[in-house]
């Protein structure tokens, strides 16, 4: 990622100058006015604003810019590695993405990646590192190079107090007893500094004991700096900036005071692996430290466990303690009683001290050196020019790293040699003067590697190459090879992982300056181990940063690492860090059909979110996981479920009275929604059949549905005298997608309910229980029978007195299901409801067990199911999109869709509702037979009905009776028949002679105009009242035609008071007849001759061949033929001519033909041409 600092920069701060600060108590209280120690006073002034001039020692001038020194209090203990890596901790967790930073959009090949460019985490982690590093033997760049003595011009002898710190220090640096800190050159350069308070101390005294002290350590050696100008009683009266607060927020690690102040760490006995051991300072004491110095401020509390590895667990809590320090450091104002001049002061403090202190004694300690190393050389010439000749002669091959054996316990004397070569390579370098370094540190690399001291030969190589990089006009390529070796000689020989990973940060930003990403990105890879999870996160999302900016961005790459980068944020306890590496990934993953990835880093996303209590993000993610098709088996799928429920469960615990959540789960198919209006149905009653009417059981067929609409057309045109009216709507008692659904439905106010079937499905494969399911709806009451000015008077009323909802207990979706739920709502008034949705309880069932191999789906009834405790209240919205609209010219050419208003039915008032039994209805006819059967009408609502009709298709297959025709007799012989036929018994002396009788036309309904579909149903006083109920016969003739007939009846019928919304009300009945050959009758007529006498031309014969071709399919054997009759208004038959005597003869068995012969004759009022003539030839004893 991108960095605030260049390379240079960033190479130059890590390794600057470093000054031991000793201060008396009455200095330190001194400053502390400010809320500061010294090292922290001088902090911000510590870079130099000019440049310095030194010479090298062949006397050639040597320009120094930008230097920066380091001011530290003597801390005489090594840092704690569990300490370290604590704070290093703390680091990272307080610095996160700003809020609202606008992430840099890069676009690499198909993706659009949003990816913050810098990460300010990385940089701070950096800092803290290399501060915190601990000195070592092998390298002298963490070594103090002066000490800096500051003593108070308020104490009575402050000459003697000089002394006195003088002598501490000697102590420190060269009794025994202290190990640590480490000192450049065993003579430290030592500056005194009087430190005078203006607003309090006098200024002569001040001046008088500076005098003194110029003569006693000269005018190069000390120093008074006056601070505190502003009283500290005065008000901030003006406003001083504060340069100290970007300092003390990042917590140095070389500040005890403000970390003591601020920061007591308690790391309980998690405080990790060996993280310095170098095999150089194993022999710190611990106990022998004089009561002056403070313990090191990474001073664990307890000392015990240091050992076990970090997990991050008990982290989560400790990162308030940089909270904590942010704010006391942030809140507490700094330098309070200083005045800009102050500011000036202290900043030509440190110009002064490292002009006329610090650089003349580097420049004389680096001729020191550069004379020894001469001197022990035997050369007449410096170094400089030697080292040419050293670097140009014969070249020894460099040994391969694995030939060396293990020699890094070699220890030198600190006056040995090579140390020397060392020590001056380190100050040339300190002091930027690269060129030498690189000569020294190439000469001690080889003499480290003829010893085989490894880790002094790995340090050597590291800074050979720094200098390399550094060296002004890149006289040399950076040799990269150099940090290899160093790094795998720290890692594998050395076993330090600290110094290694310095050398990576180095080398890293190094080759990423150099745009040689793809080498930086290996080189971070390498270092991650399983020692720090911490170090290993932040290395992998920095070479998730080098796949990216290549220049052949590598997305794939950069994603995976940012997921490893996630999971070790994660197990370091840094969980905003993980998540913001598991979202940036995501990117890269989503919509890609990688689901099991997919699914992976949601599940990551959702857990981690939901550990910051960042509950929606939370939801959303598991979401994700349980409504893409999941390709997971199914237990994880159950652990998914589970996971999610617990999250919602929590989220809705924190607004309970929020509104519901829309649940994922189960699948809804919205447009196969259908609706129904009307009451369930009492079934068939023994002999009663009731009419089939509709039901949500029945398949939706169009064509049945275009008849039905046809007949209603008919019977309410014929209704309202031959015209449709213009707001005719077809009733529709059952919506679907297939329904025109382009108007508002009507359904009745308290008889009927309104039943909404809702298709689920369950995509898992785990069950799902949802219990207490109903529907969710909107309700605007309207009164629609008083109308006020033209519009409708809404009523207000409340919950269930309007509408009540059915509740499903318990709803059991198996693994992988599609289930239907039939809802019903109960309107109890009326007005306009609006079904907005289904509310339920989603959880998981336990009934869902294998048990011996036996599906558990098999044989669970209701009611059986058992939920385990998780399960959470949610909705989810019936969401209809209506047809696309396909008509004009703009629909054509735009999208459009039109309104679907299946759930919004309008409830009208009470309307009569009508149910029709069949008693005795056949479901078997012959062709040609009439039978007789009854229907009873019955009005079950609780208003009367009128204008009962029935229309059909087939008019000619029935016809009703009036209620007297109850009356007609059933005959033994006819019964037996199951005739429809009223008998009588007949003289058999009249046997084969014509019965004759008449009947008017009006008799058969003919001619009367009527259109013959429409039928009107003679009810008594034609009003059926509420509950009462008719009973009426009805013939039936079956069709001429074999085979089965589906005969549609549609029953019409209003009500007595006249509705605005709803007119009338239809019941649908839909009978199948099946119907088979019975007889196959042929006549023919020819003229007599031989009744000549009586009257010419009037009778004739007629010759009646009858076949019987029934296949006795349905059950019959043979006919009897019982009675001949004719029908007309001009002739009539008189009599049969060949009659048998013996019966038998006019049976006709399968197959049989019968010929019959009769003699027909005029009528005798064939002037009443109104009249029909019947004439009966009967054969039996019964005339019909």
């Amino acid at each position: 990622a991108q960095c605030v600092q260049s390379v240079q920069e960033f190479i130059q701060d890590s390794f600057v100058p470093l000054v031991a600060a000793l201060c008396s108590e009455e200095a330190e209280r001194l400053t502390r006015k400010n809320n500061l120690g010294f090292s922290e006073l001088v902090k911000p002034f510590c870079r130099l604003t000019s440049e310095v001039h030194m010479r090298d020692p062949n006397n050639q001038l040597h320009v120094i810019k930008n230097l920066k020194i380091a001011v530290n209090n003597i801390i005489t203990h090594p840092p704690q590695p569990g300490a370290i890596r604590k704070l290093l901790n703390d680091v990272v967790s307080v610095s996160q993405p700003a809020e609202g930073l606008v992430a840099n959009v890069i676009t690499a090949g198909d993706y659009d990646l949003n990816i913050s460019a810098t990460t300010p985490w990385f940089e701070s982690y950096r800092e803290s590192f290399l501060q915190s590093m601990p000195a070592s033997d092998h390298e002298f760049l963490n070594h103090y190079v002066a000490c800096m003595l500051v003593v108070s011009s308020g104490e009575t002898e402050p000459v003697e107090q000089f002394l006195k710190l003088s002598q501490e220090q000697h102590r420190i640096q060269h009794s025994s007893e202290y190990a640590y800190p480490k000192w450049f050159t065993p003579n430290t350069l030592k500056y005194y500094v009087l430190l005078h308070d203006v607003s309090a101390g006098e200024e002569q005294r001040a001046d008088s004991v500076y005098e003194e002290m110029k003569q006693r350590y000269g005018t190069q050696g000390c120093y008074l700096l006056k601070i505190n100008s502003r009283g500290s009683n005065r008000g901030a009266d003006e406003q001083i900036p504060d340069p100290w607060s970007q300092y003390l927020q990042k917590n140095s690690i070389q500040n005890p005071v403000c970390v003591n102040r601020c920061l007591k760490p308690t790391l309980a006995n998690k405080n990790a692996d060996h993280l310095i051991s170098d095999g150089l300072d194993n022999d710190i004491r611990v106990d022998g430290l004089s009561n002056n110095f403070k313990a090191h401020p990474l001073q664990l509390d307890h000392l015990s466990d240091t050992s076990s590895s970090f997990d991050g667990t008990d982290y989560i809590k400790n990162t308030a303690s940089l909270h904590e320090l942010k704010k006391t450091s942030s809140g507490t104002p700094h330098g309070t009683c200083l005045t800009l001049t102050d500011h000036d002061r202290i900043r030509q403090f440190i110009q002064e001290f490292t002009f006329r202190g610090l650089l003349p004694h580097i420049e004389k300690t680096i001729r020191q050196l550069n004379d020894q190393l001469i001197s022990r050389k035997g050369l007449s010439r410096s170094l400089f020019s030697a080292t040419k000749k050293w670097f140009s002669g014969s070249k020894v091959p460099e040994k391969s790293i694995n030939e060396l054996k293990n020699t890094s316990g070699l220890l030198y004397p600190p006056e040995a040699p090579e140390l020397q070569i060392r020590k001056m390579a380190d100050l040339c370098f300190l002091v930027q003067h690269y060129e030498l370094a690189y000569s020294c540190y190439h000469t001690a690399k080889k003499d480290f590697l003829n010893d085989q001291a490894m880790l002094y030969a790995a340090g050597a190589l590291e800074m050979a190459a720094v200098s390399a990089f550094l060296q002004p006009g890149a006289p040399r390529p950076y040799p990269a090879h150099y940090m290899d070796t160093a790094i795998q000689t720290y890692r594998d020989i050395c076993k330090n992982m600290i110094l290694a990973e310095r050398c990576v940060l180095l080398s890293a930003e190094i080759l990423k300056s150099q745009s040689k990403y793809s080498d930086a990105a290996a080189l971070l890879i390498r270092l991650t181990s399983e020692d720090s999870d911490l170090r290993s996160a932040l290395l992998l999302e920095q070479a998730a940063h080098c796949f990216i900016n290549m220049k052949g961005p590598m997305v794939r790459k950069f994603a995976f690492h940012m997921i490893l980068a996630g999971h070790r944020f994660s197990k370091a306890g840094q969980k905003k860090h993980a998540l913001r590496c598991y979202c940036q990934a995501m990117q890269v993953y989503k919509g890609k059909g990688w689901s099991l990835a997919e699914d992976h880093i949601n599940f990551t996303i959702g857990r981690q979110s939901f550990t910051l209590r960042q509950l929606d993000n939370a939801v959303s993610a598991f979401r994700h996981i349980l409504i893409n098709d999941s390709k997971q088996p199914a237990a994880q799928q159950g652990a998914f479920l589970r996971e999610y429920l617990y999250v919602y469960k929590n989220v809705t615990q924190l607004s309970p009275d929020g509104p519901l959540p829309q649940l994922p789960l189960p699948y809804i198919n919205s447009s196969a929604t259908r609706v129904f209006f009307g009451h369930d149905r009492r079934p068939a009653e023994g002999e009663k059949q009731a009419a089939t009417h509709i039901s949500l059981d029945q398949e939706y067929d169009s064509e049945s549905s275009q008849q039905w609409k046809e007949l209603e057309e008919q019977v309410v045109t014929m209704v309202n005298k031959g015209i449709l009216p213009t707001n005719f709507q077809p009733t529709q008692y059952c919506l679907n997608s297939y329904s025109d659904n382009s108007k508002f439905p009507l359904a009745v106010v308290e008889v009927e309910p309104v039943t909404v079937e809702v298709a689920f499905r369950n995509p898992l494969k785990v069950p799902l229980l949802l219990t207490d399911l109903s529907l969710l709806w909107k309700f605007q009451p309207k009164d629609f029978s008083a109308k006020h000015n033209g519009e409708t008077k809404e009523l207000v009323t409340c919950g269930n007195d309007m509408i009540g909802a059915e509740v499903i207990a318990e709803f059991l979706i198996n693994s992988e299901e599609t289930k239907m739920a039939r809802l019903k709502l109960f309107p109890h008034q009326t007005g306009e409801l609006h079904i907005l949705g289904v509310v339920y309880n989603l959880g998981t069932s336990q009934g869902t067990m294998m048990l011996d191999g036996i599906d558990p789906s098999i044989g669970l009834q209701a009611g059986k199911f058992v939920c385990n405790g998780m399960s959470v209240r949610g909705r989810q919205d019936l969401e209809i999109q209506g047809p696309r609209l396909n008509n004009t010219k703009e629909e054509k050419t735009s999208i459009t869709y039109g309104p679907d208003r299946r759930l919004d039915p309008i409830i009208t008032e009470e309307m009569p509702l009508l149910e029709v039994f069949f008693i005795n209805f056949p479901t078997g006819l012959l062709c040609g037979e009439i039978r007789k059967a009854y229907v009873e009408f019955v009005n079950v609502s609780k208003c009367p009905l009128t204008a009962l009709k029935v229309v059909s298709k087939h008019p000619e297959f029935f016809t009703f009776g009036g209620n007297t025709a109850l009356l007609t007799p059933l005959s033994p012989s006819a019964s037996e028949n199951c005739s429809a036929y009223k008998t009588v018994v007949t003289d058999s002396t009249s046997a084969c002679t014509a019965l004759i009788s008449s009947a008017s036309s009006i008799d058969f309904g003919v001619g009367t105009g009527n259109q013959a579909e429409v039928i009107h149903v003679p009810l008594p006083d034609s009003v059926l009242l509420p509950g009462a109920s008719v009973q009426l016969p009805m013939w039936l003739h079956g069709p001429d035609e074999e085979g089965v007939h589906e005969i549609n009846f549609l029953f019409y019928y209003e009500s007595i008071k006249k509705h605005s919304k709803m007119c009338h009300r239809v019941l649908r009945h839909t009978a199948v007849i099946c119907t088979s050959r019975s007889l196959n009758v042929q006549a023919t007529v020819c003229r007599s001759n031989s009744f000549e006498d009586e009257g010419k031309g009037d009778n004739m014969l007629v010759f009646v061949d009858v076949e019987n071709i029934n296949t006795s399919e349905a059950g019959v054997k043979e006919f009897h033929i019982v009675q001949v009759s004719s029908n007309s208004k001009h002739w009539m038959l008189q009599k049969a001519v060949n009659v048998s005597e013996n019966k038998a003869d006019y049976k006709l068995a399968n197959r049989e033909r019968g010929k019959l012969c009769f003699k027909a004759v005029r009528c005798k009022n064939s002037g009443a041409l109104e009249n029909y003539t019947f004439a009966d030839i009967v054969f039996g004893d019964e005339q019909v």
